[in-house]
């Protein structure tokens, strides 16, 4: 027998959910991700995805399995899709630095750029306050941290850089103060890319800073820690922000992979940071997270933060863990800008990933692939992808990513109904400076 399709998804043979049913086991409880771990544990990279930016379920998971990570595999630091000034506070408070936010909530109150909502909600509250407990009973060397990998922090970044000069790099002052020069007519990053249509850019003068901030002396700033490695890291984002709102106004996929290249490269400096034996978990989303050669991605010239750590430190130091649900509700914008809202998830379309899960029998399941792979899961399927962005009225044509499922991941965790997250922050609450919609829909 073979079941119906929809729209291009192939057919769906009665083998193929047999498979998938004999390779699923129960999830319920963070018990049942014993496998995983066990798959997980000895690896120096797991990337943890999710579906979308405002789902409690797949937040809640990641959460549970970067706890047991944590504490059973040692794993030295969280790497998610957020600014690095902004995860840098948080990192302050979850290591207990002096001065830092006297609690998770407070701590979390520092993302206020839209949407605010992705790292300023209930579930993510919960883990920090819990990482926190957790370093406070371990010594220094020993605390996990919290950092954000992605690159949109132009102006927050420059901001960070001058106070470090000012305090501990007089000398380097002057080509922080020929940068800032440069981005001062413009009012935002959208203004200064579309600037660069027309001849000139900044890119020598973000260029020429990193590379005096890196020629200087390392010195520590006042927690007496890591001073140098943040302002160069703000160098770097300033350096790699320009170069993508400068490819972004362009139209091609070279701002995507300006984006997640720069993810890989402050990966790889966090694990140098942690020292010989360092161990990283990075959240962030599913088409960050799942190796894009297996996807539709790849013939439109993208790469992505899984394809390059697979090819940095080798599949086996690698495990990629893809989400997915059925149905259910989700917070998401309407358009880029817009506040924040809960909205209804429809029921997978027929043939994709989603459903052929769905079909395979009831209960939020998780499917461990061989290593190698499986390769009955390994054609391609449409598999859901909602970003930031959200149009539910055009999800039957739209949102699906064709997907390679085994290859594409090491791991999936499927839920059978998934809910909206729980934001901390009013809708209205966004800074002015916005980021272009990213692929798909703001992801």
């Amino acid at each position: 027998m073979v079941r119906r399709r929809f729209l291009d998804e192939p057919p769906v043979p009665d083998r193929l959910v047999a498979r998938v049913r004999e390779l699923s086991r129960p999830l319920r409880k963070p018990a049942d991700l014993t496998p995983l771990v066990d798959r997980a544990g000895p690896a120096k990279v797991v990337l943890i995805g999710e579906a979308s930016h405002g789902t409690h379920e797949f937040y809640a998971w990641r959460a549970a399995l970067s706890k047991r990570l944590i504490q059973e595999h040692g794993f030295s630091f969280v790497g998610v899709e957020g600014d690095w000034p902004d995860c840098y506070r948080v990192n302050r408070f979850v290591k207990g630095f002096p001065g830092a936010a006297p609690d998770a909530a407070s701590a979390v109150e520092t993302f206020r750029r839209w949407p605010t909502w992705m790292w300023a909600n209930e579930d993510v509250r919960e883990f920090l306050q819990w990482l926190r407990r957790y370093n406070d009973s371990r010594p220094e060397e020993g605390k996990c941290g919290f950092y954000g990998l992605d690159v949109y922090s132009l102006w927050d970044s420059m901001r960070e850089v001058m106070r470090y000069l000012r305090k501990q790099a007089p000398e380097v002052e002057q080509a922080g103060r020929r940068l800032l020069s440069c981005f001062e007519p413009y009012g935002d990053e959208q203004e200064y890319a579309m600037a660069t249509l027309f001849g000139g850019s900044c890119a020598d003068e973000a260029v020429g800073l990193l590379s005096q901030l890196r020629a200087h002396a390392e010195a520590a700033d006042g927690d007496g820690r890591d001073g140098h490695f943040v302002a160069e890291q703000n160098a770097l984002v300033i350096k790699n922000a320009e170069a993508y709102y400068r490819a972004m106004v362009r139209g091609d996929s070279e701002s995507w992979n300006v984006r997640d290249r720069h993810m890989a490269e402050t990966l790889d400096r966090l694990l140098a940071r942690h020292g010989p034996g360092a161990k990283g978990i990075v959240w962030a989303h599913n088409t960050h997270v799942g190796d894009a050669q297996f996807t539709d991605m790849a013939g439109e010239g993208m790469v992505n933060l899984g394809e390059l750590a697979r090819e940095h430190y080798g599949e086996l130091e690698v495990v990629l863990v893809g989400f997915g649900s059925y149905e259910g509700t989700v917070i998401a914008g309407a358009e880029w800008g817009a506040p924040h809202e809960v909205m209804d998830v429809p029921a997978a379309r027929e043939g994709s990933w989603e459903w052929v899960l769905h079909e395979a029998g009831p209960g939020d399941k998780l499917l461990v692939f061989p290593e190698g792979g499986a390769p009955e899961l390994a054609e391609r399927r449409g598999h859901r992808a909602i970003g930031v962005v959200y149009r539910p009225q055009y999800e039957r044509y739209g949102n699906y990513v064709p997907t390679a499922l085994s290859r594409r991941y090491d791991a999936f965790l499927w839920l059978a109904q998934s809910q909206a997250l729980e934001p901390l922050l009013p809708a209205e609450v966004a800074d002015e400076h916005e980021v272009p919609e990213t692929y798909p829909t703001g992801v």
